[in-house]
């Protein structure tokens, strides 16, 4: 059985990939930061929906100490691969942002992404085929004012998954990023409708993402044919900002 883990579930592009990577045949573990009811909802409803595969929620704070990523990472079943698609922002000016805001982003962005991917390479790389897929953002490329330390966290994965894929693709295990441009998700409920349509206007698209697809993209490179392609940052912007 193809199993995974999707870190970041219940956000707007979380809950799509989960929808993508189920309809594909895929088990995984439906992680939460602190949402701890729409994971379960979400596995029961994947659960009713694809009755002969498995949908276990599953609770991980982004903050938390290394002890407890260990424990964390000790305590799962095998699995194939891994999808980082939790994300935080903050948005204003670096000069009026807290130190420990700061930190904060760093951590859940970029520092606990890679502590988890060193603390589960060894699973990973025992098996027939393994994959990480993180998601960055077309902010990773070209810097965004008013968001200077999630652009870096975002250039960072692009910047790690590069190299770290260089470092285990003998072994089989392909890491990649997918990076958005904007997504018609929650995460972009702080703007106004005439913000969002003047980033609309933008778009050579002519449309925002939908989650969908940002999911496609995801369940691409986590298919067993998609073994040649690693160390690559896929952007899906509809054209914007490249």
């Amino acid at each position: 059985m193809r199993r995974a883990i999707v870190f970041g579930a219940t956000g707007g592009i979380g809950q799509s990939i989960c929808h993508s990577l189920a309809a594909a045949g895929w088990s995984f573990y439906v992680h939460c930061n602190q949402n701890w009811d729409a994971a379960c909802q979400l596995s029961q409803e994947l659960m009713q929906e694809f009755p002969q595969q498995d949908f276990m929620p599953i609770k991980l704070d982004f903050l938390a100490k290394d002890d407890e990523l260990k424990q964390f990472t000790q305590h799962l079943l095998p699995i194939n691969a891994v999808v980082f698609a939790q994300g935080i922002t903050n948005y204003s000016f670096l000069g009026e942002q807290k130190l420990s805001e700061i930190e904060r982003i760093i951590q859940v962005n970029l520092t606990v992404p890679i502590k988890l991917t060193k603390l589960l390479e060894a699973q990973l790389i025992k098996q027939d085929f393994s994959r990480i897929v993180y998601l960055g953002s077309v902010y990773g490329g070209q810097g965004s004012a008013l968001e200077s330390v999630y652009s870096a966290t975002k250039a960072g994965l692009t910047r790690f998954s590069q190299a770290y894929a260089r470092e285990v693709a003998s072994a089989g295990l392909t890491v990649n990023v997918v990076a958005p441009g904007a997504v018609d998700t929650p995460m972009n409920a702080m703007f106004s409708p005439e913000t969002m349509q003047e980033v609309k206007a933008e778009i050579p698209a002519g449309r925002l993402a939908q989650g969908e697809d940002i999911a496609f993209w995801v369940k691409t490179l986590l298919d067993e044919r998609s073994s040649y392609c690693t160390g690559q940052t896929i952007y899906v912007t509809g054209g914007w900002l490249l």
